[in-house]
């Protein structure tokens, strides 16, 4: 399949399984406290990708250096800050503040990438962020009672992605996603393992609610890290980091919709927003073939 088809597929994989990250790291909170959230995540993300560790047998040390860059950058210090976030903020509300993710690709991208700025995505990205602003100032109103400080939490979070966009395409791209994947975490485990331990969590009981919540975040680094960022490597290869980024874009739609299923609040204003981060979606990621073939017919 052409890479300009199967870079949309994995897009709209994405979306789903990390828009639906959000609740499951709301879930996983009833029963852990945010730091054992974040291990486990971590934990049982790098298990299951095991299945990788021949390809990272074969790196050298110039590819681990960046390796393991991209494990804190892009998974380690974002997990933890999530779910530091969703103790104070909705669900859905995290995952809106995570599309400022496309605008600091650009940005990082630009001052330190050497990343070329043209109009389609400079006009793309400022529509996106526009729906981004009106969903969280609906989000606000509609929510008033929320700490809205801990939203800095999830901004840092998206920074920490950005640069992790630009450095998967720019230092790693001599490396198979599989091996990205399974070097990153297999970095992160001793750390996770450390942090779960000093937790307490093994001198508790576990009563059900904390298994449940066991079972939520297990889903979690399984499905929404383990095999996402799979997928994500994968797209970072075949696109450019803007177009990796969007993914943000239509994660807060789906993080909504799993919002409202589980009682949170959803006004018309956000919904008028979420319709300008999908046209900001599209013209970043309009072709220019596309473009030309448009003027052609109209002349």
């Amino acid at each position: 399949m052409p890479n300009k088809n199967l870079k949309w597929i994995f897009l709209i994989i994405l979306s789903l399984v990390w828009g639906s990250s959000f609740i499951l790291i709301k879930k996983s909170l009833v029963g852990l406290n945010a730091m054992q959230v974040g291990s486990f995540r971590i934990i049982f993300a790098a298990v299951f990708l095991l299945v990788g560790f021949r390809r990272i047998a074969k790196l050298n040390l110039r590819q681990w250096k960046w390796i393991v860059i991209s494990g804190f950058l892009g998974s380690f210090f974002p997990i933890y800050l999530f779910a530091f976030a969703e103790t104070e903020i909705d669900s859905a509300i995290a995952s809106i503040l995570n599309a400022t993710t496309p605008l600091l690709t650009l940005i990082f991208g630009v001052l330190f990438f050497r990343s070329v700025l043209n109009q389609n995505k400079t006009i793309g990205v400022v529509i996106g962020l526009l729906g981004t602003i009106g969903l969280i100032l609906s989000g606000a109103s509609i929510n008033p009672d929320q700490n809205y400080m801990y939203s800095l939490l999830v901004i840092l979070a998206a920074g920490c992605y950005a640069m992790n966009v630009n450095i998967l395409k720019t230092k790693m791209a001599d490396i198979s996603p599989l091996g990205i994947a399974a070097g990153n975490f297999s970095s992160l485990l001793i750390p996770a393992l450390v942090i779960l331990y000093f937790t307490g969590f093994f001198e508790n009981e576990f009563p059900e609610k904390v298994s449940l919540s066991i079972v939520f975040v297990g889903i979690l680094g399984i499905i929404g890290t383990g095999v996402a960022m799979i997928i994500f490597n994968k797209l970072v290869q075949i696109s450019d980091p803007v177009f990796t980024s969007s993914v943000t874009y239509i994660i807060p739609i789906v993080a909504l919709g799993w919002g409202i299923l589980d009682g949170e609040v959803f006004g018309i204003w956000q919904l008028f927003s979420a319709l300008f981060i999908l046209a900001g979606v599209f013209i970043v990621n309009r072709s220019r073939d596309l473009i030309s073939r448009f003027r052609k017919v109209s002349a």
